[in-house]
């Protein structure tokens, strides 16, 4: 019988997150303080943003843990092999974002507006979003709260990429 409660374990090589649909695994080559991701650069509505770039699993499950801050012209873009549905959790985050999924073709197909962080292991189900829309997405773009609004970035948006 699932409960809605949540356990953190850590297992040696990895921490498992239990709960009600299951496990969440994070790799033990996670580093979850200091971590270099690769940088880009991309394009939304005309704004141009220098992006990390979380491109492997280690990379993608660290994502923004631990930073305390992100400015309006930086954000992390996950790149992904293909296209499908993708759920981002809030676990260990400092401050709220804006969660934008893009298909292969550069498309928002969906946006998350002012995600907030969870507050512990245990209610990391509670923090987590997918392109619920259910359209598939190949990139996955974090911005600060508020940055959607502030440069009126829609599903009709287009996301160009300079580099990666």
């Amino acid at each position: 019988m699932a409960t809605r409660a949540q356990v953190l374990i850590p297992i040696g090589i990895a921490a498992v997150i239990i709960g009600v649909i299951g496990m969440m695994s994070i790799p033990k080559d996670a580093k979850l303080e200091q971590t270099e991701f690769p940088r880009g650069l991309v394009k939304i509505n005309g704004v141009t943003l220098n992006v990390q770039i979380a491109d492997t699993r280690p990379l993608q499950t660290r994502g923004l843990m631990f930073q305390e801050k992100l400015p309006y012209d930086q954000g992390m873009l996950f790149v992904f092999e293909d296209e499908g549905v993708r759920s981002m959790w809030m676990l260990n985050m400092q401050f709220a974002l804006d969660v934008i999924w893009i298909d292969a073709e550069g498309n928002v197909v969906h946006i998350e507006k002012d995600a907030q962080p969870c507050k512990s292991a245990l209610e990391t189900m509670a923090c987590t979003f997918t392109n619920g829309n259910e359209q598939h997405a190949k990139y996955v773009l974090e911005v600060a709260s508020g940055f959607v609004d502030k440069f009126n970035i829609t599903e009709n948006s287009k996301l160009e990429i300079i580099s990666i």
